[in-house]
C-alpha cells in the first residue's frame, strides 16, 4: 500500500470518528469512571442494576425527543409521571386483581393529556413553553388533589414488579430485570417510529421549518399532536416504572421533565428542532445517569446535580445558538 492509499485511508477512518455522536465518547469516559469507583458495577448484575435505574429516564428522554425535535418543549412529563404514581396507587389499592385497571387508566390519562397538550399547541398556537407550563400545573394539582396532599395507598405485587421485578437464571446475565426489557421494547419501539417510518420523515420536516414543510403538504398539526401524545405516553411508562421501584411519593416524578431534556441535548438533539436521534437520545440519558451515579460515588452533594442540569443546558441552548449564526 503506497503513501497516498495510506493517507485516503486515514482521512476516511477520521471522516467516521466525527460521524460518531461526541456524546458516545463522554459516556465511555463515565462508565469508566463508574466502574472504577463502583466495583458493584464491575458485574453483569451491576450493569443491569444501572440500567434497571436508568430505564426510566431514558424512557422519558426518547418521548421528549419527539417534542424537542418538533420544535417544541414538554415540561408537563415530571408531574404527569407524578399523578400516574399516585392514581396507580388509588385505584388499584394493592389489589392484584385491580392492577391491570389502574394500567389502562393512567395510560388513558396519558392520552388525554398528551392531546390536550397538542391541541393547544398546534391549534390554539400557544407556545409549547406556555401550554405545557399550564399542563404541569394543572396535572400536579390534580395528583395533590386526588392523593389529599400526601401519600396514600400502595401498589401490588404484580405492578411493583414491572420496575424492581427480574428474570432469574439468564445465560451470561444472570438476572435480567423486567424494566430493562421494558425499556428495550419501547425504545425499539421509539426507533422504528422515527427512523422507520413517514411519520420521522414529517417530524424532522416539521422540526427544522414548519412554514416550508407546511407548503409541501406535511400535517403540521397532526405530527405535533402525535409528537406530545408520544411524550405523554413515555411519562405513564417512566412512572410505571419508577412506582414499583421507588413507591408511592407526590415527588417521584420532579425534575424528571427537565432531566430529559438536557439529556436530549447531551445526546444531540437540538433544542429548537429540526435535528436529533433516539439513539442520541439514548446516549444523552446514559450520560447524564453515569454523570449522576459518578457525582454520587464522590459524595457529590445531591442539591448541586440540579445546578448541573442548568449548566448543561445553557451549554447547550448556547452551542445552538452559534450554530444558527454559523449557517446564516
Amino acid at each position: 500500500m503506497n503513501a497516498s492509499s495510506r493517507l485516503a485511508g486515514g482521512r476516511l477512518r477520521l471522516a467516521q470518528l466525527q460521524k460518531l455522536n461526541p456524546a458516545l465518547f463522554l459516556l465511555f469516559v463515565l462508565l469508566a469512571l463508574i466502574v472504577i469507583l463502583g466495583p458493584v458495577y464491575r458485574t453483569p448484575a451491576g450493569i443491569m442494576s444501572f440500567l434497571q435505574r436508568a430505564a426510566p429516564l431514558i424512557i422519558l428522554t426518547c418521548g421528549q425527543s419527539f417534542v424537542l425535535i418538533a420544535g417544541g418543549f414538554d415540561l408537563s412529563a415530571g408531574a404527569l409521571i407524578t399523578l400516574v404514581v399516585i392514581a396507580c396507587a388509588l385505584i388499584a389499592n394493592g389489589d392484584p386483581q385491580l392492577a391491570w385497571m389502574a394500567v389502562a387508566v393512567i395510560y388513558a390519562i396519558g392520552l388525554g393529556v398528551g392531546l390536550l397538550n397538542g391541541i393547544i399547541v398546534a391549534r390554539l398556537k400557544v407556545p409549547s413553553i406556555i401550554a405545557t407550563l399550564g399542563t404541569l400545573l394543572s396535572v400536579k394539582g390534580a395528583a395533590m388533589y386526588w392523593s389529599g396532599g400526601a401519600p396514600s395507598g400502595y401498589l401490588p405485587d404484580n405492578l411493583r414488579s414491572v420496575g424492581r421485578g427480574v428474570l432469574s437464571d439468564i445465560p451470561i446475565l444472570e438476572t435480567l430485570p423486567i424494566a430493562v426489557v421494558v425499556l428495550v421494547v419501547f425504545v425499539g419501539l421509539c426507533f422504528w417510529l422515527m427512523h422507520a417510518t413517514n411519520y420521522g420523515r414529517l417530524l424532522l420536516m416539521v422540526g427544522d421549518n414548519a412554514t416550508a414543510a407546511h407548503l409541501a403538504g406535511v400535517p403540521v398539526n397532526r405530527v405535533r399532536v402525535i409528537a406530545f401524545v408520544i411524550s405523554s405516553l413515555s411519562a405513564v411508562t417512566a412512572g410505571l416504572l419508577l412506582g414499583g421501584f421507588s413507591g408511592v411519593s407526590v415527588e417521584v416524578g420532579t425534575g424528571y421533565d427537565l432531566q430529559a431534556i438536557a439529556a436530549a441535548v447531551i445526546g444531540g438533539v437540538v433544542l429548537l428542532g429540526g435535528r436529533g436521534s433516539i439513539a442520541g437520545a439514548c446516549i444523552g440519558a446514559l450520560c447524564l445517569y453515569a454523570l449522576f451515579t459518578v457525582l454520587n460515588l464522590v459524595g457529590f452533594p445531591a442539591p448541586l446535580r440540579v445546578a448541573v442540569q442548568g449548566l448543561i443546558l445553557i451549554v447547550a441552548a448556547a452551542l445552538t445558538a452559534r450554530s444558527l449564526r454559523d449557517k446564516v
